[in-house]
């Protein structure tokens, strides 16, 4: 653990602007969109269309989970073999473009053009989540790295806790939509305008070969990891913790709307409280 205090840490520039920022408010925006969705889908939308709620609340995380699993492997390569400050810029501007869509098809109430704008959304996410890990090393000491991740993963915790209430509580309003739509749209230029101060870090690998093939490239991840005892039970570890975090919030507004008969702020309590339970666990680990 570094000898320097986390907030000596946080206010540099080389982290807090705008690594720090940045990621915090990309993962702030994801849960504002997807628990706006997941609430419109279960409360409005899905009544209106004659549909079960509860499969769209089930089918909307896995369309959002999907893309991590089909470009991880990609994502990480790309991380390895170009300049990452760079690619940040471009992943955030894609995010600007991806939430004027969102908000396009909330106000046209259109099911399959919001999952196809959340499949998007977590192909964005997707290809982010390798760049914010592994630019730490090029601008953190050795004995700061530990630090460093710790505040990604304290801060990837409470932007999901505060996106998510955020979303909750605006959605359902009268200009519900259009608080949703704004909201999203100024955390992505925000995020954007945070990610041009990003420091150079030059590519891992720039000689890597690239694969096109995304499931022989996630096979040989892991079969490499399987190699290592302690990475592949952390992978595994990892995993799982997800799948059944996944599988809890995907099942909650369902819950609270038709067994406890609660409303939108109800939902959004369940979540809340579920996300600051698990947080605490997270930072111990």
């Amino acid at each position: 653990m570094s000898n320097k205090p986390v907030k000596s840490l946080l206010m540099t520039r080389r982290f807090l602007l705008p690594l720090f920022v940045t990621q915090f408010l990309g993962a702030m925006n994801d849960n504002v969109f997807k628990n706006a969705l997941v609430l419109l889908l279960l409360y409005r939308i899905a009544d209106q269309a004659g549909m079960n709620g509860q499969i769209l609340v089930t089918a909307a995380a896995g369309v959002f989970i999907l893309p991590f699993f089909l470009f991880s492997a990609s994502a990480g390569q790309i991380a390895d073999k170009f300049e990452k400050s760079s690619l940040i810029r471009r992943i955030k501007l894609a995010e600007i473009a991806i939430m004027g869509l969102a908000g396009f098809g909330l106000f046209a109430a259109d099911i399959w053009f919001l999952f196809g704008v959340l499949f998007l959304m977590g192909t964005q996410s997707a290809f982010f989540g390798p760049l914010k890990y592994a630019i730490l090393p090029d601008h953190l000491a050795e004995d700061e790295l530990i630090t460093g991740n710790a505040l990604i993963e304290a801060g990837t915790f409470l932007a999901i806790l505060t996106g998510t209430v955020i979303g909750g509580l605006l959605v359902l309003e009268a200009n519900g939509i259009a608080y949703i739509t704004t909201t999203v749209l100024v955390l992505a230029i925000i995020g954007w305008g945070g990610s041009r101060y990003i420091p150079h870090a030059p590519p891992a690998d720039p000689t890597l070969k690239m694969s096109v093939n995304f499931l022989s490239e996630t096979w040989r991840i892991v079969a490499r990891s399987a190699q290592q005892r302690s990475v592949f039970l952390s992978t595994l570890g990892i995993s799982w913790f997800w799948l059944v975090g996944a599988t809890f919030l995907s099942q909650f507004p369902a819950l609270a709307r038709d067994v406890i008969g609660g409303d939108a702020t109800v939902v959004t309590l369940f979540l809340t409280v579920f996300s600051v339970g698990i947080g605490p666990w997270v930072s111990s680990v």
